[in-house]
């Protein structure tokens, strides 16, 4: 499917009120160059700069716009063609793919999962409905994470929030604990000289320390998730992922919510209201912002 660009100016008044539509939601955020915030999600990349422009890159921006944009007045839409892939979407070789979720959630855990993914099975899941996860609802993530269990290889590598918290605090660095992740669960399926693909988050040489003896032909890229073998590992994580929160929801007695936006603030002020602030580490990834917030609000 052919992506677009819709790009539109947003006043100052809608720009903050857009900040907390999208945090509020299961995006991911990350920081770009004279922006404000991109945030990606819902099948689409959108990047608001400090001018007031807000450039929607995807399939369908306009299903975006009518949901998250108020006051947006267009400046220009324009067709871009699909870049071409570098793995094709129905491998000749057996492929593995590897993805995450959880890393832009204050609660819950962080959880990799690899998948093996073979000529025929690729064949076979080609028009099945595996898409990137993020462009699923959260009952068919889940249910389409367990019928990929029954039938393809793959691990699953999870560091819970008090494990989480504790391995951060040694190494500070996000990247590096799911550098050890993915390659823990690649491990466990691959043989050497196997092709992997990863959703890109990082630089190849921490693979390349962590998997030099396999020998691997190790490839990173953006939106990976558009190959098989990449979506099925990312359906899986999510699943692994909802299925974790919703049970740390039912221990605490609290709806912990996804994403790290003010609905999450909130969950977390309701949770140290009942079981203490001390005990936020044991569903929470305490270097989040939200933890201020939450101690501020108490």
């Amino acid at each position: 499917m052919s992506q677009r660009t819709l790009v539109l100016k947003v006043t100052p008044a809608e720009r903050s009120a857009i900040r907390q539509r999208l945090g509020a939601e299961d995006f991911e955020f990350r920081t770009v160059p004279h922006a404000l915030f991109s945030a990606r999600g819902c099948g689409v990349v959108a990047t608001l700069y400090k001018s007031g422009k807000f450039v929607i890159q995807g399939a369908d921006p306009d299903v975006f716009v009518a949901r998250y944009v108020e006051g947006g007045t267009p400046v220009a839409s324009k067709a871009k063609a699909p870049k071409e892939p570098t793995v094709e979407r129905v491998p000749t070789t057996t492929l593995i793919g590897s993805d995450e979720c959880g890393k832009g959630d204050y609660f819950g855990p962080l959880v990799v999962c690899a998948v093996r993914l073979d000529p025929e099975a690729s064949q076979k899941l080609s028009s099945s409905g595996v898409v990137d996860s993020k462009k699923l609802t959260d009952d068919r993530a889940l249910q389409l994470g367990a019928a990929l269990r029954k039938v393809l290889p793959y691990s699953i590598q999870r560091l819970d929030p008090p494990r989480y918290n504790e391995v951060y605090a040694k190494v500070g660095n996000v990247n590096l604990l799911l550098a050890d992740l993915h390659a823990a669960a690649i491990r466990e399926l691959a043989s050497p000289g196997m092709n992997v693909l990863i959703d890109q988050f990082a630089k190849t040489d921490l693979f390349a320390r962590r998997l030099g003896d396999l020998k691997l032909k190790i490839e990173q890229r953006p939106r990976a998730e558009e190959n098989l073998a990449v979506a099925a590992a990312s359906i899986i994580a999510r699943a692994e992922f909802l299925v974790c929160l919703d049970e740390l929801s039912s221990e605490a007695t609290v709806k912990l919510r996804k994403g790290a936006g003010f609905p999450t603030d909130n969950a977390g002020v309701e949770y140290a209201r009942l079981h203490g602030f001390e005990a936020l580490p044991q569903v929470a990834k305490m270097h989040f912002k939200n933890t201020d917030k939450i101690r501020r609000k108490l």
